[in-house]
């Protein structure tokens, strides 16, 4: 650091944020994962950690809140070129599967179906592998997809070291559906594999607007362990006067002591996310997921990682739309930033 400037533009060699870190240097290691295998409606979101890497050189670094928490040291790790290989190939077959409907009840699509599952087998093994070795490392851990499946290796990693954490979900999604679309680690089964395949105590959703009645179903039949605050529900509550900051407290009242968030971008109103996978009408606004973030932080509680998925910088490179990837880069250095200071 003694020859950085936080205050000049980023140099083209520097690192995430124009940091000048490597992951042996930093306290915070973020895990690229190009993935989008699954993905059922938009597509792009396995440009997404390129797209923040790239806006993230025009963050400014001091933080009102919190300083220069960037002092602590944050990294990026290069995207694995064998994910990247993965992540064609099982892409390629995943789409002829969703051209047909889907693999359910599909007895043809059998060994198609079996393949895909195969790659994100690799995958979910590829990320505990990653998250293991940096957590015994010390280092604290942040995910960058890709779509919403990618995290699944990291949460089973860091409930080893954290048995008694709970998951913030922000997401326009329960995500939890057995198997959609035939694909057992698809990007809306996140949150249901994790319910059913860990020993996750406590699963905390905000945001959610779109799910199925199974999903409702599931969330009732596991009132103790998944607590889901519904898009709908806040918007009532704030339009009849609730506060901001009295919402929060009720759902951080919910959370464990140490609190794991998975962050799936279309969770916020689309204007901050239009070209997200599944956009969704209504969500919330950039400044309420921050202030949540902040008082789970202030709370006393612990952040110990985090994911942020489904970014996309859009379809159509040559229209130089950097809008998602900009707020997905202010979004990464918020979570950055808040469990750095825990």
């Amino acid at each position: 650091m003694t020859h950085f400037d936080p205050n000049a533009a980023a140099s083209k060699d520097s690192g995430i944020f124009g940091l000048p870190f490597t992951a042996e240097q930093a306290q915070l290691v973020l895990l690229p994962i190009p993935w989008e295998v699954t993905t059922s409606y938009g597509g792009g979101t396995s440009q997404g950690p390129k797209a923040i890497f790239q806006a993230s050189k025009q963050v400014d670094l001091y933080d009102i809140d919190l300083g220069n928490f960037f002092e602590a040291g944050i990294a990026m790790l290069p995207e694995s070129p064998e994910v990247q290989q993965w992540n064609q190939a099982g892409r390629e077959i995943a789409k002829q599967i969703i051209a047909e409907g889907g693999a359910e009840h599909q007895p043809h699509l059998t060994a198609a179906l079996n393949t895909v599952n195969q790659y994100s087998e690799k995958l979910n093994q590829f990320v505990y592998s990653q998250t293991q070795y940096w957590l015994t490392q010390g280092k604290k851990i942040g995910l960058i997809g890709g779509d919403h499946s990618t995290p699944f290796g990291a949460i089973q990693a860091f409930l080893e070291h954290y048995p008694q954490m709970g998951i913030l979900h922000f997401d326009a999604h329960a995500d939890l559906r057995e198997a959609y679309e035939g694909f057992e680690h698809s990007h809306a089964s996140i949150m249901y594999n994790v319910i059913t395949k860990t020993p996750l105590k406590k699963l905390v959703q905000i945001g959610i607007r779109d799910f199925c009645e199974q999903e409702f179903n599931l969330i009732k039949q596991n009132s103790s362990r998944v607590t889901t605050f519904f898009d709908s529900d806040l918007y009532e509550q704030k339009i009849s006067g609730q506060g901001w900051e009295k919402i929060c407290d009720e759902i951080i009242h919910h959370l464990p002591s140490e609190v794991y968030i998975s962050f799936d971008i279309d969770g916020l109103d689309p204007r901050f996310c239009p070209h997200t996978g599944t956009p969704v009408p209504g969500g919330l606004d950039l400044q309420e997921a921050w202030y949540l973030i902040k008082k789970v932080a202030r709370s006393g509680r612990k952040i110990i990682g985090f994911d942020l998925n489904e970014v996309s910088p859009g379809n159509n490179p040559e229209a130089a739309d950097e809008w998602d990837a900009n707020v997905g880069a202010r979004l990464l250095y918020k979570l950055c930033g808040w469990t750095l200071q825990n």
